[in-house]
């Protein structure tokens, strides 16, 4: 009998107390129960034992075959095993538990193993993929330096020169020791400790990235980038990545440490066009890299990174920022000490302006963007003969950068351009900005803006081509277009009109009127014919110059006048050649055919010729020539325009704000006459008089319209205007001269 502890221990609540709780088997069903047990084993047929744990219900016994009728008579292997059930189910369940949890992470660990297995599989076929379809290896070489492009003017003499920006290479000895340092604390700390490629700080960029959410770290190291300099595109594709582990993997075992570093720093690009350390300490700082301060490497260092966003030309703060960044990593790695960081951040480096930091570098910076387009794939250094007048050109920039430090404070404009052409499109000068040194875009070329009045000439163009003429007369009165009012400027209407009084005077309701008559896309189409390649919106207002064109389109446009009627196509390039003399590219004449028949060529250069004369430009008229034109003021006096020309040179000149910010009631009449007076005088100096198409022999309106010297007076105005009420740029008594006025 067991002990009666015991019983009280292991006996459950509902227990019969006169059942016993232990009751030998005879030995005959013990040894059959053994039997059994071994027949199990031998058959390898494993039965899971059931525990009935159901409410009012004991514990059922581990058995092998079905209970017998008779539940009081139990082995008594299945009693013990139902005790030590009552006396730890705790135990037993979390056993289970615990062999589930270690089965789960068992093959978590496996399929692990297999996944990871198999992208080394991937990884390394795809690499493999990628070195078979790679040229030789050992038929690649390192190649030459970049091409030197010499720009040279109308004269024969240079210009400016891209490309290598005449560095040479530096051997990494004649460099001070931490210039070297600064690249490598910034671009690749482990250059010394990888072979190419470098898993520590591949993981630990994209643990970067991923944690700061953005990618603030790359994980190229320094033979990563110089194998991509050398042999591959800035593609950002997995190829090309595969092709850059490839060949990083190669340089190690072609080149020493020393020499890919050495290469690197020759050939790694730092923007404005420099390639190579020599280069852009030049570029930047005026010397040799052989004299680069402990600030100016760091500079140079951070410019790797993004060269066009870091520029220093460009962005000045956010270079001198990442320059911090590459002392305060160099401190780190103990490269330099924390008195020399200190010295340096005391003494940040600071870009110079070197002599050719003109207006010529937006002419080089067009060329470059159209140099492809010519002569193809640019291997070799070459000479590119332009049609710059480099008398003409400084004029150009002399007269803008000076009319804009005089009086543009008192105007609140701070950026202008100037194109001047001649009549066959050959572009003589082109000033893309105020200064070169301060903002590289080039507004000549890109900038679109609103060309206001200065888009006129093509409404009127239209209404000549559609059978009226200058003698047409058209009311100036108010209009109402649904919410839309077009005034004149000062509100000022003078009732029935001419087409040349129109124009002289830049009536918009005038323009309007005409634009209604004879279509929005009618005008829309003589533009796009006579050179603007910009979008027009057909609509009325486009006859205020509301779409936006370049200067550059809009001198190309109002060259036909100044030739007789003919297609233009603006080049500035008139020969390429290689250093040896070979010639890859000459320009040929334009003949793109006549797009404006020669009376109504005849007839809009008398009728612009008025506004030098008796119009809104009138401080435009250059002694002894011929001359006609069209100003233009946007919106808000956000842009102001003046095209003009003579029968020898056709010149635009825009005035505005970058953010397109009203000026103080700048006006095309103001200082864009001036600044194009400047330009025409010195332009027209010893060339002898040729005039306008169409006026030949300084004919004046009266050949083409007689009865203007003596127009008839038309209906009288409803009040005069006071002189401050009138346009600006107009005397009084020639306005009253015009109207036939007392």
């Amino acid at each position: 009998m067991p002990r009666p502890h015991l019983t009280t221990r292991l006996c459950p609540l509902n227990w019969p107390l006169n059942r016993p709780l232990y009751r030998p088997l005879p030995i005959e069903r013990r040894a059959a129960g053994w039997r059994m047990a071994v027949g199990r084993r031998q058959s390898n047929a494993r039965r899971e034992p059931v525990f009935d744990t159901g409410p009012g219900r004991r514990p059922s016994a581990m058995r092998d075959e079905p209970s017998s009728a008779n539940d009081d008579r139990r082995p008594a292997r299945a009693t013990r095993v139902r005790n030590k059930t009552r006396s730890g189910p705790r135990r037993r369940r979390g056993g289970r538990g615990g062999g589930s949890g270690r089965s789960a992470l068992r093959r978590l660990f496996y399929w692990g193993a297999v996944l990871s297995l198999w992208a080394v599989i991937f990884v390394a076929g795809s690499i493999a993929w990628v070195a078979i379809n790679l040229p030789p290896i050992q038929s690649l070489e390192v190649p030459k330096r970049p091409p030197s492009i010499l720009i040279v003017g109308l004269d024969g003499k240079a210009l400016v020169t891209r490309g290598e920006m005449a560095g040479t290479d530096v051997p990494i000895k004649d460099l001070p020791a931490f210039v070297p340092k600064a690249f490598i604390a910034i671009e690749d700390r482990r250059f010394y400790s990888h072979r190419g490629v470098d898993p520590v700080g591949l993981a630990r960029a994209v643990w970067a990235n991923v944690s700061n959410r953005a990618v603030s770290q790359g994980g190229s190291t320094i033979t990563q980038q110089l194998a991509k300099n050398l042999f591959l595109t800035q593609q950002r594709t997995v190829s090309r990545k595969m092709q850059e582990l490839v060949l990083a993997l190669w340089l190690e075992q072609k080149f020493s440490k020393t020499e890919i570093l050495e290469l690197y720093l020759n050939r790694v690009y730092f923007g404005g066009g420099a390639y190579g350390i020599e280069a852009a300490a030049q570029r930047y700082f005026g010397k040799s890299a052989r004299q680069l301060r402990l600030a100016e490497a760091a500079m140079l260092a951070g410019l790797v990174k993004s060269p066009s966003r870091l520029a220093l030309s460009r962005n000045a703060d956010r270079a001198e920022r990442r320059a911090q960044h590459v002392l305060a990593a160099m401190t780190e790695l103990g490269f330099v000490t924390d008195a020399m960081a200190s010295a340096a951040l005391a003494q940040p480096a600071h870009a110079v302006k070197l002599a050719g930091a003109g207006s010529v570098n937006y002419i080089a910076d067009w060329i470059m963007d159209v140099l492809d387009d010519l002569v193809g794939r640019v291997e070799e250094d070459l000479v590119v003969e332009t049609s710059i007048d480099p008398v003409l050109q400084a004029a150009a920039e002399k007269a803008l950068v000076d009319e804009l430090a005089q009086k543009g404070a008192r105007f609140n404009v701070a950026q202008g351009a100037v194109v001047a052409m001649s009549p066959d499109g050959t572009v003589r000068a082109l000033v893309g900005g105020r200064n070169y040194a301060e903002s590289q875009f080039n507004r000549a070329v890109a900038a679109k803006r609103q060309p206001g009045s200065a888009f006129k000439p093509f409404v009127y163009l239209t209404a000549l081509e559609h059978g009226l003429g200058p003698d047409t007369v058209r009311e100036d009165k108010p209009i109402a277009l649904k919410n839309w009012k077009p005034e004149n400027y000062n509100r000022e209407y003078f009732g029935p009109v001419t087409l040349t009084q129109a124009l002289a005077l830049s009536l918009n309701t005038v323009s309007v009127r005409l634009t209604l008559e004879l279509g929005p896309t009618a005008v829309a189409k003589t533009a796009y014919r006579l050179g603007i390649a910009s979008k027009l919106e057909p609509n009325p207002s486009l006859a205020l110059g509301t779409s936006e064109v370049s200067l550059l389109e809009l001198v190309s446009a109002y060259a036909p006048f100044a030739n007789g009627g003919s297609a233009v196509a603006p080049s500035v390039v008139e020969r390429v050649r290689t250093r040896g003399g070979k010639a890859l590219y000459v320009r040929s004449p334009q003949e793109l055919g006549r797009i404006v028949e020669g009376r109504h060529v005849g007839m809009m250069n008398a009728m612009m010729r008025e506004t030098l004369q008796i119009g809104t430009a009138q401080r435009a008229q250059l002694p002894g020539w011929p001359a006609a034109g069209k100003t233009g003021t946007s919106q808000d006096f956000r842009d102001a325009w003046f095209v003009g020309y003579t029968g020898h040179l056709v010149t635009g000149v825009w005035l505005g704000n970058d953010d397109s910010s009203p000026t103080k009631k700048l006006t095309g009449g103001g200082l864009p006459v001036e600044i194009w007076s400047r330009i025409m005088r010195t332009a027209h100096q010893s060339v002898p008089v040729a005039g306008l198409p169409g006026l030949s022999g300084g004919p004046t309106l009266a050949n083409i319209l007689p009865s203007f010297d003596a127009p008839t007076p038309p209906a009288p105005v409803a009040r005069t205007p006071q002189p401050s009420e009138r346009n600006s740029g107009m005397d009084g008594w020639l306005l009253d001269r015009l109207f036939g006025r007392r």
